[in-house]
């Protein structure tokens, strides 16, 4: 079924945007697509890549994430998308704990348009090699963004904590 979102930032913002998008979820494919709009002079976006990589830290500029955990499992991945099309898929244990690099993930192919007032970024990914098809899934959805000053701001569904963090699975509201 097909899910509809709305992130909110962090803290207060003074950037005009939003960050909207809907993700679903058919059999072992889980589609997601981001809407990036506003006034995106405000903001830092990476160029698009000639060839996209797997790079680490994508999270500290402007970058799309999901989180994916299997309901009732402590383990989960986190999946990082730049609006340059390079991109991560990472496998914790627990919360915060044994980040490694997904390998059973060799390429994640985004498609994505900018203009002067929207970045759209959608992703098709195959998740059979991560869970079998009827096994149900809690998501976190979330988005980076860094402004013209290199500050960064975190967007999600919702934040429960005194800081900032995407990893509490308390804000993984969606089930698939």
């Amino acid at each position: 079924m097909k899910k509809m979102f709305v992130l909110q930032p962090f803290a207060p913002v003074s950037l005009d945007l939003s960050v909207t998008g809907e993700i679903d979820r058919t059999a072992n494919q889980l589609t997601i697509s981001y809407r990036l709009a506003g006034d995106l002079s405000q903001i830092l976006i990476p160029s698009i890549a000639a060839i996209p990589h797997r790079y680490f830290e994508l999270w500290e500029a402007t970058c799309f994430e999901f989180f994916l955990a299997p309901v009732g499992e402590s383990y989960y991945w986190e999946f990082n998308l730049s609006p340059s099309g390079d991109w991560n898929v990472f496998r914790l244990d627990d919360y915060r704990q044994g980040l490694r690099n997904e390998e059973a993930v060799g390429a994640l192919p985004v498609v994505i348009q900018q203009t002067a007032t929207l970045v759209t970024l959608d992703a098709q990914l195959s998740l059979e090699k991560l869970v079998p098809a009827n096994q149900a899934l809690d998501i976190a959805i979330t988005t980076v963004i860094q402004d013209q000053n290199s500050d960064l701001s975190y967007w999600a569904l919702q934040h429960t904590g005194e800081e900032a963090d995407f990893h509490s699975r308390s804000d993984f509201l969606f089930e698939v």
